[in-house]
């Protein structure tokens, strides 16, 4: 241990700083590792390989995220998303509206589309049915996000890759142990969207433009192949890769909806939507590597444990605690799990259940207002900042119906 514990906890509290300050999350991480570094006893050339060798721990994780922008890209920009998305409204009628469009965001974001992408895909549909069914902005709004949130930690999205690298697990395995916390908050979130449906009705109709007319049964084969190729694992014990898996469902897909002149199109989409996760990525890895070489993270599962704190409790804690600090679920689920996972293996936590976990926890905060996903999902229904913080209660009572779900199936089972 070269860095002191004064050290780690200043390069901890200045990176959350800097986020909080609107600096890029990437660099305000990495400029908080390397001063941390410095005023926890490490010289230049030792806080610059403490940095280094942590941005290298990313390498893997980086690889598959850019692999699944592949998979997000021609499903978002193929017109598959809108496509899948309309269907299910359709199929599920006006009855239940509500529950239609918690169940669309969840299949969507499912599928590998960001959580905040997938909201506004499915807005312009709800905010049609909100003006004839005269439902609530906040109805419709609380309905994607729950939708959204339990869609998130079943999907090959960079959260859930970010805490499958953390604690070496298959990818198929974290998505299929969301599954149950996945359907509880589905349906906790469709009994707090009613109590919002006769509130403030919208009163503008926003129109859907389409540029062509795509078969669900076409859209949903990338998700669908994607998905499919990570489940031979769990069912079959065939290893296929996230790094082969998600491309390669991308590819049958665009097949499929006979779009392969238009690939590089949706290529360039992937690695744009992904280059800010990547970024971020790596200054997660740097401040993870020096916190790694300091006593900073037994430090504080001591002082949890002391406390009373199961293992089992830590685990969500840290990533609903991490993922308030960036406003942003991978962020959270990616620094809790580089930080805390080696200390909750060590103190009796099964890789798989501490990265469910620690996932779960990361959707109990990641929506506060110093991050992107409060504010895009505001303007998706044309919601003022002011009008957008009445919901928050609502979301983190979701994402605690999530992780609590979460550590119940593993606290019984283990």
């Amino acid at each position: 241990m070269t860095v002191n514990t004064f050290g780690a906890m200043i390069a901890f509290l200045l990176a959350i700083i800097f986020i909080l300050r609107n600096v890029p999350v990437g660099y305000g991480m990495m400029c908080g590792a390397f001063i941390g570094a410095l005023l926890g006893g490490a010289s230049i050339d030792e806080a610059v390989r403490f940095m280094i060798d942590g941005a290298k721990e990313m390498i893997p994780s980086i690889l598959r995220m850019l692999a699944a922008g592949v998979l997000a890209g021609v499903f978002m920009q193929s017109g598959a998303a809108v496509a899948l998305a309309e269907k299910l409204v359709q199929a599920c009628g006006e009855k239940y509206a509500l529950f239609t469009l918690c169940c669309t965001a969840m299949m969507l974001t499912a599928c590998g589309v960001f959580v905040d992408v997938a909201i506004m895909t499915i807005a312009p549909v709800a905010l049609a049915i909100a003006h004839r069914l005269e439902l609530s902005r906040f109805a419709i709004l609380l309905a994607l996000i729950g939708g959204g949130k339990a869609g998130n930690i079943i999907s090959p999205n960079p959260n859930t890759i970010a805490a499958a690298e953390a604690f070496h697990v298959p990818l198929s395995s974290l998505m299929i142990a969301g599954i149950a916390p996945a359907v509880v908050a589905l349906f906790v979130t469709y009994q707090l969207a009613k109590r919002w449906s006769r509130d403030v009705v919208h009163s503008v109709q926003v129109e859907t433009v389409k540029k062509e007319t795509l078969s669900w049964q076409k859209a949903i084969v990338a998700p669908l192949v994607a998905i499919s190729l990570l489940l031979l694992r769990p069912l079959f014990s065939i290893a296929i890769d996230p790094l082969i898996a998600l491309p390669a469902g991308a590819l049958v897909g665009v097949v499929v909806m006979n779009k392969t002149n238009e690939l590089n199109m949706f290529l360039r989409v992937g690695m744009e939507k992904m280059s800010d996760v990547v970024l971020m990525l790596i200054g997660t890895g740097t401040l993870a590597g020096v916190i790694a070489n300091s006593s900073l993270h037994e430090t504080f599962m001591d002082t949890f444990q002391s406390l009373g704190l199961s293992p089992y409790v830590i685990a969500p804690l840290a990533g609903a605690l991490l993922s308030g600090m960036t406003a942003s679920t991978t962020a959270g689920a990616a620094v809790a799990s580089h930080v805390f996972g080696k200390a909750l293996m060590e103190a009796g936590v099964s890789p798989l259940a501490g990265a469910a976990m620690v996932h779960a926890g990361a959707t109990v905060l990641d929506h506060l207002p110093h991050g992107s996903f409060f504010h895009a999902t505001a303007a998706s229904v044309h919601m003022s900042p002011k009008e957008r913080l009445q919901l928050l209660p609502s979301e983190t009572l979701i994402g605690l119906t999530i992780a609590a779900t979460s550590t119940i199936v593993f606290t019984l089972l283990l």
